[in-house]
């Protein structure tokens, strides 16, 4: 009796396609973005539709007039991102830079003074003794007590200083007087190194200046995996500093190795903003479809060939290589980019446009998958309504 009435099921099944939910995120490409995005204009924020640009030679060529776009720009969005993304206010530049001064002694700092032929004057280090436990230890008041010399300030002074006054007193007693000062222990200066550095602690800073590369040196050096070393930073007196390891390495910029001194602590952060998002018909070493993944920029760089690359590439099966999209929520403004890569050259431009922390890549489904998808949806309806009809 039902069979009369299934081509009119069947029309009626048809025609609800059109309202069934088809999984997945699609878009819809007309130009324009199909929501308002939050737009800075005129110092403030307001709500509006993103046009989408479409990624031409010449935008390339434009894009690469631009010096911020190159790794080592100054403004390259990977040196701001970090600040952008946690609020912090770091001045962007390093401290002024200071001359090589000889070390000054300060509180804690353990002396050795040696007065020639009169060893009753000299603490004697003795078989069983080292000089830091022999020597004279600088007081918290950065003074420090001499026989005959009485009481002598030694905090904030070089050791030259403190052997001139020490033999001026002296030579009241003593006849051209021979007298050595050395620092046998540096124990008033101390530097922070933290963060993602393989041996992070306290280094002290001796007669030798202590630069940021020695120190990130000393520390073990940076962990290769998880170190952004475009975004170290220096706080010294209340400020922070930002300080470009990665201009250093690879731009030989020697003002991001600032002299370190007192009191300063040295932060190297992880970079786990510098990622991108790649989403939709990917391929995921072959073996799935569709999966999510987020790639680390390496070094704070990528260009969306990498990025589709180390996603696995598009799927060949289902996905429109025609309809590729980079979705960037920027730090000074929203925008969207298309890709045409129906033809493969295309993907030369893709290897010369440069992609920023956090920006989305979005590779579309083909309309024939979704189709598929509709019909996949109403197959058990139709197996149900057959079964059905069977048992009449």
């Amino acid at each position: 009796m039902l069979e009369k009435f299934l081509p009119y099921i069947l029309l009626i099944v048809v025609n609800l396609t059109g309202c069934t939910v088809i999984p997945g995120m699609h878009m819809d490409y007309s130009g324009q973005s199909s929501t308002e995005l939050p737009v800075a204009e005129k110092n403030k924020t307001i709500l509006k539709k993103l046009n989408i640009k479409t990624i031409t030679p010449q935008m390339i060529v434009d894009l690469e007039k631009n010096i911020n776009n190159r790794s080592l720009g100054p403004n390259n969005a990977a040196n701001l991102y970090f600040d952008y993304r946690i609020g912090s206010k770091s001045v962007k530049g390093t401290p002024a830079s200071q001359s090589r001064n000889q070390y000054l002694v300060g509180p804690r700092d353990i002396l050795n003074i040696t007065v020639w032929e009169h060893p009753e004057l000299t603490i004697p280090a003795g078989e069983f003794r080292s000089a830091e436990s022999a020597g004279t230890v600088v007081g918290e008041d950065g003074t420090i007590f001499f026989p005959y010399a009485g009481i002598v300030k030694a905090a904030g002074r070089t050791v030259e200083e403190i052997r001139a006054e020490l033999t001026k007193k002296l030579s009241i007693y003593i006849e051209q007087v021979q007298l050595d000062v050395r620092v046998t222990s540096y124990r008033s200066q101390r530097v922070y190194v933290v963060g993602e550095v393989n041996q992070p602690g306290i280094q002290t800073v001796k007669d030798i200046p202590l630069t940021v590369l020695e120190a990130i040196n000393s520390a073990g050096g940076v962990r290769p995996d998880t170190a952004d070393l475009r975004n170290v930073t220096l706080t010294r007196n209340g400020k922070t500093y930002s300080i470009n390891l990665l201009s250093l390495y690879e731009g030989g910029d020697i003002t991001q190795n600032v002299m370190l001194q007192h009191g300063d602590v040295l932060n190297v952060p992880d970079n786990n903003l510098n990622k991108i998002f790649v989403i939709g018909e990917t391929t995921i070493g072959g073996t799935g479809s569709g999966r999510t993944r987020s790639v680390l920029m390496n070094k704070g760089r990528m260009t969306l060939t990498e990025a589709l690359s180390d996603s696995g590439s598009v799927n060949q099966t289902t996905s429109d290589s025609s309809r590729i999209f980079v979705f960037r929520s920027g730090i000074n403004k929203s925008e969207i980019f298309h890709l045409d890569a129906k033809s493969p050259d295309v993907l030369i431009l893709a290897d010369r446009f440069p992609l920023q922390p956090r920006d989305v890549v979005f590779v579309d489904r083909a309309e024939g998958i979704r189709w598929n998808q509709i019909i996949e949806q109403i197959a058990p309806t139709l197996l149900l309504l057959n079964a059905a009809l069977g048992r009449f």
